[in-house]
């Protein structure tokens, strides 16, 4: 069993109570066990960690989490908040537990100043951020929208991560999900969205500007790239005003990681390797939205050279997040 690191682990708080967004993600079944292991973080996820050989977890919060506070005050409050239980949770076991911030991106400066305090005074690794914010209650952001560059100036100063995670659209703007419940969340729903929302950073010069910020995703890359050569296929053809000064896909290969959260499958992660190479695939499992050991049970068998298995398993983990 090779040692790992997890990027997308979850965990939720009743005070403040955010732990009732995911009840959606579940049948009233499977609710209330989920319910308990996002609240404990000290206790039965340290046994799991321990049976899959998962020996240290980067926390966060779950979907939406601040991204879904449409109020400006309650979700600088709420953020600061949130990432204080985390962070007494990783001084509690720093030698298991490390931290991705919350942010309050419906205030952008807010939000820089709360990354700054996570990274320099609770040493987070990072920040995740469930996709686009909304805002004064009728408006969502997205964050390669112009008010966002000081923040990434100041996520490239800190050289810390990103990790950009799904949420689903919101109803009225998803008539193409409309009448097929199936659809949202993570069969489908997720990686169109951030997929998406991946694109537009890329498309947008974000990277041209901030060449080195760091985004993670989720899902093997939230098909991206099984997608990426025949967008810049037909960017060329009709690139319709694209600001991007380079191929999408050399961002995809120089400014992304991409973990194995949720999807457990070797031929995707095989085509991912040969797309964005080993330096840049991360081991997670996506807890507890999926099972720790369905996870580790499937990565341990993998058919993969020492090299490359232990780069996946913690080593590039360890390189990005400067652990």
């Amino acid at each position: 069993m090779v040692q790992k690191i997890a990027l997308e682990e979850h965990f939720g708080t009743s005070d403040p109570d955010l732990v009732e967004q995911s009840r959606e993600h579940f049948t009233a079944s499977t609710w209330p066990p989920h319910r308990r292991q996002l609240l404990d973080v000290q206790d039965e996820r340290l046994r799991l960690m321990d049976e899959a050989g998962i020996e240290l977890v980067v926390l966060s919060l779950l979907a939406p989490g601040i991204q879904g506070l449409p109020e400006r005050a309650q979700a600088v409050d709420w953020a600061r908040r949130t990432n204080d239980v985390a962070a007494r949770h990783v001084e509690l076991r720093p030698d298991r537990f490390a931290a991705f911030a919350a942010l309050p991106l419906q205030d952008p400066e807010a939000a820089a100043t709360e990354l700054r305090r996570a990274v320099t005074e609770l040493g987070f690794k990072g920040a995740l951020v469930n996709g686009f914010s909304e805002v004064d209650g009728d408006r969502i952001a997205y964050l390669d929208e112009p008010q966002y560059r000081p923040f990434w100036a100041v996520v490239e100063e800190l050289a810390v991560p990103v990790y950009l995670h799904p949420r689903d659209p919101l109803p009225r703007d998803s008539r193409m999900l409309e009448g097929h419940p199936w659809l949202y969340g993570s069969a489908w729903g997720f990686s169109v969205e951030t997929g998406t929302h991946a694109l537009r950073l890329m498309a947008g010069g974000l990277f041209d500007e901030h060449p080195g910020v760091q985004v993670i995703l989720g899902h093997l890359g939230e098909l991206l790239p099984f997608t990426i050569w025949r967008t810049d296929h037909r960017l060329r053809v009709k690139p319709a005003g694209i600001p991007a000064r380079k191929p999408l896909r050399e961002y995809l290969r120089s400014n992304f990681h991409l973990t194995t959260s949720g999807n457990f499958t070797t031929p995707a992660l095989r085509f991912t390797l040969d797309e964005v190479g080993a330096d840049r695939v991360l081991f997670s499992a996506d807890y507890p939205f999926e099972s720790m050991g369905e996870a580790a049970t499937w990565f341990d068998a993998l058919d993969l050279d020492r090299e490359t298995h232990e780069k996946i398993a913690a080593g590039n983990a360890r390189k990005l997040l400067g652990l």
